[in-house]
């Protein structure tokens, strides 16, 4: 039997499977294929193939590995797992177009709440990453994906000198309201998109309305729109009982044992040392950077001898080493 393809994406919070759309949209296509993946939710892209997330690890020389969610879908149909087998030509040529929409409609409007809104960014989405990335990346990643994502909006705008404003901030609201109306009445009454079973489109609308409908943003104008069309929320909150039944829910209450457990006293010295290093290597690598920009300074003061005793000298060498 041949080993499982390998699937690297960011790990889930707020009841979703990920927390990033373009992962979302593989583990959904991945569920409605019934793709055997063997699934590493982490949260340092520097640990998948690619250096990105999502990234798929295959057995091929040709493709060793593949980040964009097109690819992979592409490369799980190759592979006999295929969510779209029963459409029609006219429902392939429909999907093709609603997938188009929703890059061009939604995804910048996505990117520019979670992103770009100064607010939703700060308490929400720059928070959640420097919690959850290891530290010292914490520090670097959060903004390095910030920046990507501004270009990435760019490039989907087609605006290289594109600037986050009010007036930008109002068009993309305005055509990504527009898109979820659009997908609402495509949708009707349906369980999905094309019936009973769920296709492609619909692995791709649920990894951008998703993250809309649970994670809680201070400004959430898109999540009133969604929150108002009764039949896209349900259809994202089935898709999250049917296909992801341990994450659609409301976090779990963990449970206190009325027994004591050992293990948890043995590992108390290993999390206080671990705690310890942690903050000796964050004072470490301030001070080492305040050196190098100049803030910090260690000068070396020559003692008169006639006043200074051997004594009085040694703890003035002290003194500076401290600093």
């Amino acid at each position: 039997m041949a080993a499982p393809l390998e699937l690297y994406c960011w790990k889930g919070d707020w009841g979703l499977p990920s927390v990033d759309t373009d992962c979302l949209t593989v583990l959904a296509y991945a569920k409605f294929a019934g793709a055997p993946l063997k699934v590493h939710k982490i949260t340092n892209p520097w640990r998948s193939p690619t250096g990105t997330l999502p990234a798929l690890k295959t057995t091929e020389e040709s493709t060793r590995s593949l980040s964009k969610p097109s690819n992979i879908i592409i490369h799980l149909r190759k592979q006999k797992y295929n969510a779209d087998y029963d459409l029609s030509a006219k429902e392939g040529a429909d999907t093709l177009a609603f997938v188009s929409l929703l890059e061009e409609k939604l995804l910048p409007a996505l990117i520019y709440t979670l992103w770009v809104d100064s607010k939703n960014y700060v308490d929400v989405t720059r928070r959640w990453y420097a919690e959850n990335i290891p530290f010292p990346l914490n520090f670097l990643l959060p903004n390095r994906i910030h920046n990507q994502q501004l270009e990435r909006l760019r490039l989907v705008r087609g605006d290289p000198t594109l600037e986050p404003g009010e007036q930008l901030e109002k068009e993309l609201y305005h055509d990504a309201l527009e898109c979820m109306t659009l997908l609402s009445q495509r949708l009707g009454s349906h369980k999905f998109f094309f019936g009973d079973s769920p296709s492609s489109l619909d692995a791709y609308v649920f990894g951008h309305l998703a993250p809309l409908l649970k994670v809680k943003l201070p400004n959430g104008k898109l999540q009133q729109h969604l929150n108002s069309l009764d039949n896209l929320r349900h259809y994202c909150t089935n898709i999250l009982i049917l296909y992801f039944p341990s994450e659609g829910g409301e976090p779990p209450i963990r449970k206190v044992s009325v027994h004591s457990d050992s293990s948890d006293f043995d590992s108390e010295p290993h999390k206080r040392r671990k705690q310890i290093l942690s903050v000796l290597f964050a004072m470490g690598s301030m001070l080492g950077y305040a050196i190098l920009m100049g803030i910090v300074s260690i000068q070396h003061i020559r003692p008169q001898a006639a006043l200074v005793g051997p004594r009085h000298i040694e703890e003035g060498g002290e003194e500076e080493e401290d600093e």
